[in-house]
């Protein structure tokens, strides 16, 4: 099985073979084609994905199976799936037609943005605990005219207004798919949790009681003995699911409370390396900057001109 990781919404676009994005960080694309008009596409080989964004889509699905973690959506027509940044996604034996639209968000055009808090409440962006969305034909109507106001606001010449109003478009397709999502689990039950989405839960338990602060940040094997597993067992689970080492999802959580943190009004850089669990700022900073590129004084300043 090939794997392939898109750090940029440009490179998925590429591999994806749709169009190429007029912003950076966030895409929009809707093919409203008839099944008659437009070419069925079949995946015969298994694939795995794996993106540094947020992605919301609308597929008419045929055939096939995807798999998300540990968990394989039940795909039927008129599906709507939603991945969080750098969680794998498996497609097999898939077999798609129009109509098919897609949102592509980055994290870094939703930070500081309400919208960034909200995003993380809605469950169905964790693979953990839900299925995908399967749409009665009244909701799909309704969802596909939403993400067609985003297309036409998204190819509109941007002014000010702009970003809050793709924002808010977009808040309204997953206040929609709560809705939905709710009607559907009246008649399905949740998937069964992942290692990733415990392993990161954990986190933000110790992160939210105060405990990084108090105690430092969690060791792989004090996470591990909470999930009951062993420190190797963990590890080798997490780097099948998204990738990445134990630490390095560690790395990565720490790194995006470290970006929220930085742009609270008055926090400075030595008071948020504390909250995480650091012993000195030198070494959060040291970190910061080599995982996010920027220094810790420099993101701030960089996020206090936007």
């Amino acid at each position: 099985m090939i794997t392939h990781y898109f750090n940029s919404i440009t490179e998925a676009n590429q591999f994806l073979d749709l169009p190429k994005p007029e912003h950076p960080l966030f895409f929009v694309h809707v093919d409203t084609r008839t099944s008659d008009e437009a070419q069925t596409t079949t995946l015969d080989e298994p694939i795995a994905l794996s993106n540094n964004f947020y992605s919301i889509g609308f597929k008419n699905v045929l055939a096939g199976e995807m798999q998300y973690g540990r968990t394989k959506y039940d795909l039927t027509n008129g599906t709507m799936i939603f991945t969080a940044p750098r969680q794998q996604v498996i497609a097999s034996g898939m077999m798609t037609v129009a109509t098919n639209a897609s949102i592509f968000i980055h994290e870094d055009f939703i930070r500081g943005h309400e919208i960034q808090r909200r995003i993380k409440e809605y469950h169905f962006f964790d693979y953990a605990t839900n299925e995908a969305l399967h749409l009665t034909p009244k909701e799909e109507r309704l969802i596909l005219t939403l993400f067609e106001s985003v297309e036409t606001e998204y190819h509109n010449n941007p002014d000010q207004f702009s970003k809050e109003i793709l924002l808010s478009y977009v808040d309204t397709i997953l206040n929609h798919s709560q809705r939905f999502y709710q009607r559907q689990f009246l008649h399905r039950q949740e998937a069964v949790g992942s290692v990733v989405s415990q392993f990161t839960q954990i986190l933000a338990i110790h992160f939210e009681s105060g405990a990084f602060e108090l105690e430092g940040t969690p060791r792989v094997e004090e996470i591990a003995q909470e999930m009951s597993m062993s420190s190797r067992y963990l590890s080798d689970a997490l780097k099948a699911e998204s990738g990445k080492t134990a630490i390095e999802n560690i790395h990565l959580y720490l790194m995006d409370e470290a970006k929220n943190l930085l742009l609270e009004p008055q926090m400075t850089v030595a008071e948020t390396a504390y909250k995480l669990g650091f012993e000195t700022p030198q070494y959060f900073s040291r970190l910061f900057k080599k995982k996010v590129g920027l220094s810790p004084t420099a993101y701030q300043a960089q996020h206090s001109l936007n």
